[in-house]
């Protein structure tokens, strides 16, 4: 497929952001991803998700819920209308990262392997190819988004045809507060796909930058608390376990986290991209 472009055009990033999303779509590789990632997926709505609806609300659950996680940690998650949504949600916030990691992974590593970053880049800017490839793997994720919260829609109109309405609208948030939550990942794992030479080392390079951000923050915690409450937002994911007691705009305040954190690794990945060598 062409991927001729103005260089550092909007049009040239779409057009590039296109072409991931239609790698995956029509290839093998792709199609066995997409597969794969549904078969998790609907284990997880046919068991927990589908049995929301019965222990969600029941009161020896919320009870038990509450003396686990605390009162003020849950008392939203009580909320919605949805017993399948709210579950989705929760297993949404985790899992999705976790995804994204792994989807992400391969944003420029094979590139570096097979030395194709010069041809690439005399079809267009290294702007355009950072920002290209950033935007189609998170249209590759909007998909399985939209996959999974579809799916649930069906769960939903399977048990009770009237709660459609507010499933629709409890998806629409789902959807986008999970995009937001991606974007830092998915930025992450560009600057670290053009280090790597691969997409396992990617992979790995992400686990370790975390898990030793982790480490770091829980050590700073004990020793210097002020510090330690200013460095646990540098890492992605660090505002998740605030999110699970949110719903509707309540969750717009920590949105702003993930978008900060995206702007700046944007920013570090186009500067790091436009120096490296070829």
């Amino acid at each position: 497929m062409d991927i001729v472009s103005p260089k550092g055009s909007i049009s040239g990033v779409m057009l590039l952001a296109q072409f991931e999303l239609k790698k995956i779509l029509f290839s093998t590789r792709g199609l066995i991803a997409v597969i794969a990632f549904a078969l998790v997926w609907l284990l997880i709505l046919w068991y927990p998700v589908k049995e929301a609806s019965v222990y969600l609300f029941s009161t020896e659950f919320k009870q038990f819920i509450t003396a686990l996680f605390g009162e003020d940690s849950v008392s939203e998650l009580f909320t919605w209308q949805v017993p399948e949504m709210a579950i989705v949600w929760v297993a949404a916030l985790y899992l999705f990262p976790l995804f994204s990691i792994l989807v992400s992974a391969d944003q420029f590593a094979s590139d570096r392997a097979r030395g194709t970053f010069r041809f690439l880049t005399l079809r267009t800017s290294r702007n355009t190819l950072f920002f290209g490839r950033f935007t189609g793997y998170l249209l590759i994720q909007a998909l399985l988004l939209l996959l999974t919260l579809f799916a649930t829609l069906l769960l939903v109109a399977y048990r009770d045809i009237s709660a459609i309405l507010p499933a629709l609208g409890s998806s629409l948030f789902v959807f986008v507060n999970i995009m937001i939550v991606l974007l830092p990942y998915t930025a992450l794992m560009a600057i670290l796909s053009l280090y790597a030479n691969s997409a396992r080392q990617a992979t790995i390079y992400a686990v370790l930058l975390l898990a030793g951000i982790s480490i770091i923050n829980n050590i700073l915690d004990y020793y210097l608390p002020d510090l330690s409450s200013l460095l646990q937002w540098v890492a992605p994911g660090a505002q998740l376990s605030m999110m699970i007691n949110t719903h509707g705009v309540s969750s717009l305040p920590i949105a702003a986290i993930p978008l900060v954190q995206a702007a700046v690794l944007l920013i570090l990945g186009k500067t790091y991209m436009a120096r490296i060598a070829l």
